[in-house]
């Protein structure tokens, strides 16, 4: 694929620990095209208001954390403020608290619009939650990546572990199921297979199985 007229953008959506950043990744790498990892800027968001003590709720004070906050990406990088936070939104803690604050409308208006922006004029791998569906529901190419709710809790236990954290199967996959409850049922842009997306389950087959399995698709 050499020929990007005239926009050339993959969207990614899925349930948490599908794989659907590390294959995202790896098809921007591919295809030299940027990166945008739409769940990083939740949690950013998130972090920044467990810093503050700010409840997860539509507030004054909320509003304008918003209108101060900047989120960025350089090149792996997950950028707030000016800080480098990439390291510390990969908590459960923070994984949880991406969760709560995407529910809230002020939130979501405010990162979908830039998720908008940024898929609007350029050549794009972006993954999340409702990104063929609400963000770049025009894309080129949608892909919705999954797995069963006990492989994804083996793969998050194993990388919780492999990190030197203590870490519990049971209540991994606890967190799973109670995310993908969230993320399905939430008022604003739940998660969902979008019409036009080509799933791919990943639950038997390997990364390289899996970016083999879509490149096919994208190139055919």
């Amino acid at each position: 694929m050499e020929n990007f007229e005239p926009l050339f953008r993959i969207a990614i959506d899925g349930p948490g620990g599908a794989g659907k950043s590390t294959i995202a990744k790896l098809l921007a790498a591919k295809y030299g095209i940027p990166y945008v990892d739409t769940g990083a800027m939740y949690r950013a968001v998130g972090l920044k208001m467990t810093r503050l003590g700010l409840p997860f709720e539509e507030s004054e004070e909320l509003t304008a954390m918003l209108e101060d906050t900047d989120i960025d990406f350089a090149v792996e990088n997950v950028i707030l403020d000016g800080e480098d936070v990439s390291g510390l939104i990969r908590t459960q803690e923070i994984s949880a608290a991406a969760s709560d604050c995407s529910k809230l409308p002020s939130v979501r208006k405010k990162l979908v619009a830039l998720q908008k922006k940024m898929g609007e004029t350029r050549n794009v791998v972006m993954d999340g939650r409702d990104i063929g569906t609400n963000v770049m529901p025009d894309a080129e190419f949608k892909f919705y990546i999954t797995a069963t709710p006990e492989e994804r809790a083996r793969r998050r236990y194993l990388e919780l572990v492999n990190k030197g954290q203590e870490a519990d199967f049971d209540k991994v996959l606890e967190e799973i199921n109670q995310r993908d409850y969230n993320d399905m049922h939430r008022e604003l842009d739940p998660l969902r297979k979008a019409d036009d997306a080509i799933e791919v389950d990943t639950t038997n087959m390997n990364i390289e199985e899996v970016l083999e399995s879509v490149v096919r698709l994208i190139d055919d």
